[in-house]
């Protein structure tokens, strides 16, 4: 059995049924819920791996919990909806999704998503670890300013005061701080951050930036504009 568990949120009992059936065609576990509430509980008490994410629910909507999942982790969440307007996918990304399937879909286009999204999270945590294993016999911190990140330990302070940040604005913020100055594009970022495979919008660098920011008052990653973002450290180049 597949370790991964997959939390398939939809008020439609049969569209819930068909994801869970297809899902465990390929071995995943899956609980089924139909309320945004119910799975904000899930989460607090026996967080999934992965969340099937239906836009239009009662009570609390997708984007809320989507939103709440997002500020306390990087777990994968695929959003699905009867909506498909240019709008409704960029907020669903702006929010924290990693990818927005609309309905009517192929259940087994959806497995390959899941798939996907796994292998890229599996990946990412695989490469965090070895990256840490190996950085820790070369060097075990980097200090800019106020910023200190022990990479090792995985943990960062800002003006001494340690800050909790998710998989991916762990991942972006060391990009940055281990070149200090230099001007990525959000394509350079999405491709750092997110892996090659990644087929979302760039307002999901965007997005990152911004919870960084919130995180970590007065931090200073500079937007530049048209381009993309650099860490930018006193005397710095222009």
């Amino acid at each position: 059995m597949n370790s991964h568990l997959i939390a398939v949120v939809d008020d439609d009992i049969h569209i819930r049924h068909l994801v869970e059936a297809y899902l465990r065609k390929e071995n995943y576990r899956t609980i089924g819920l139909e309320t945004a509430e119910a799975a904000w509980e899930l989460w607090k008490t026996n967080p999934p791996d992965m969340w099937v994410l239906d836009l239009m629910l009662p009570g609390m909507d997708g984007y809320e919990l989507c939103r709440r999942i997002r500020i306390e982790a990087e777990v994968p969440i695929i959003m699905i909806s009867a909506r498909d307007t240019e709008v409704d996918k960029i907020m669903g990304l702006e929010l924290g999704s990693d990818d927005y399937l609309v309905k009517p879909f192929s259940p087994r286009e959806l497995v390959a998503r899941v798939k996907r999204q796994l292998q890229r999270r599996d990946r990412l945590l695989m490469t965090s670890d070895e990256g840490t294993m190996h950085t820790a016999v070369v060097t075990t911190q980097i200090c800019l300013g106020g910023l200190q990140l022990m990479l090792d330990e995985r943990r960062v302070f800002w003006n001494e005061e340690e800050k909790e940040l998710t998989l991916k604005e762990y991942e972006l913020l060391k990009v940055l701080a281990e070149h200090p100055n230099r001007a990525f594009t959000r394509d350079e970022l999405l491709t750092m951050v997110w892996g090659n495979d990644y087929y979302g919008s760039d307002r999901a660098v965007d997005h990152l930036i911004k919870r960084i920011r919130k995180k970590m008052e007065k931090f200073p990653i500079e937007a530049i504009w048209g381009h993309g973002y650099r860490l930018r450290t006193e005397g710095g180049e222009s």
